[in-house]
């Protein structure tokens, strides 16, 4: 299957970093489905390879680099492994990140380093890679993987909150300077989407998910499918006019 109209991507190629599981290898065979080979990076290998087997079942080329999205020379090195090897990269799905459920006061300074390292210079480091050559061929399509708390706080988040709203904004700035040349950067500013990640978070604070619950109309919490298709729109030719935004996928979480 492949996508229709102004929302296929048949021809392009995307990288999805943090490719081996959850939303990356979601993403990653959501954007297969469209029309795209994809390229996945990320630490695990074991994952990667299960990633890359569900992208080729659909008749899409898939490539796996491992790299650490906070090492900015490997993340040079993957670009540049990736475009010689598909000969292009037309779409970024920025997603590698971690989280850490803990307060300001209870947070290790190096902890706190950690996660900005990962969720904001990881993305820098993969952006800086790959912006140059969707520069020069005049056509790229960057989504970062943002969050309800890229635009308001939450207790027992502080680091997360500070990457993720600090990721949007690296996304508005890098939408001003890249605009031009037709390379556009929209954030997902996604509620809790129930993945790997935060299964046992989800299980063990009950109440503070219930509550996020509560205040969504929708009445629930996000499920890995609900993201897909603001994915597919932001990486498609059908958001060509869209750029710098921050699209919240949320269940109206934000609307009040």
């Amino acid at each position: 299957m492949t996508g229709i109209g102004r929302f296929a991507l048949d021809g392009r190629v995307a990288v999805v970093t943090g490719g081996g599981g959850g939303l990356g290898a979601a993403g990653a065979l959501a954007l297969a489905e469209a029309g795209a080979d994809i390229a996945l990076i990320a630490r695990n290998r074991a994952k990667l390879e299960e990633a890359a087997r569900a992208v080729e079942a659909t008749g899409r080329r898939a490539m796996i680099v491992e790299a650490d999205v906070a090492d900015a020379d490997a993340m040079v090195a993957a670009a540049d492994r990736i475009a010689a090897d598909f000969g292009r990269i037309d779409i970024l799905f920025n997603n590698a990140g971690i989280t850490n459920p803990q307060s300001v006061l209870d947070i290790a300074p190096d902890d706190f380093a950690r996660l900005l390292e990962v969720n904001v210079a990881g993305a820098f480091h993969a952006i800086r890679a790959v912006a140059p050559k969707m520069i020069a061929r005049g056509y790229g399509r960057i989504v970062n993987m943002g969050s309800i708390l890229s635009g308001r706080g939450m207790a027992n988040r502080a680091a997360y909150c500070a990457s993720k709203a600090g990721l949007a904004n690296l996304g508005a700035a890098c939408a001003f300077e890249f605009g031009g040349a037709g390379v556009t950067v929209n954030t997902l500013g996604a509620t809790v989407i129930v993945t790997d990640l935060n299964r046992d978070l989800v299980r063990t604070q009950p109440d503070l998910y219930a509550k996020i619950v509560q205040r969504t109309p929708l009445g629930r919490l996000g499920e890995i499918e609900d993201l897909m298709g603001a994915l597919l729109f932001l990486a498609s030719p059908a958001a060509g006019f869209v750029t710098g935004q921050t699209l919240y996928v949320d269940g109206g979480y934000t609307a009040g």
